[in-house]
């Protein structure tokens, strides 16, 4: 079945990415930007998942020091400079 496309934009940006990928026409343009969007949109994390990477990656930090003064610190590490 032919791809026809009646959108001038789309019709644009495909003639865009055949020229970019040296695709022999807009139909295989169009073919390789769908086969790549899928495989991106597969692969894509949710946020949810990320967040809750994050979280954990945050957890493994340990406990947060309320006591601690960073400019009292940052003073300390610096020494007379």
């Amino acid at each position: 079945m032919a791809l026809y496309i009646r959108d001038d934009e789309v019709d644009v940006l495909a003639k865009q990415v055949q020229k970019v990928i040296s695709a022999p026409s807009k139909t295989e343009a169009v073919r390789i930007a769908l086969q790549h969007e899928l495989e991106r949109a597969r692969e894509a994390v949710p946020l949810r998942e990320r967040i809750r990477r994050l979280q954990e990656e945050v957890k493994a930090l340990g406990p947060y020091d309320r006591d601690l003064d960073l400019k009292e610190y940052m003073d300390e590490m610096w020494g007379d400079i």
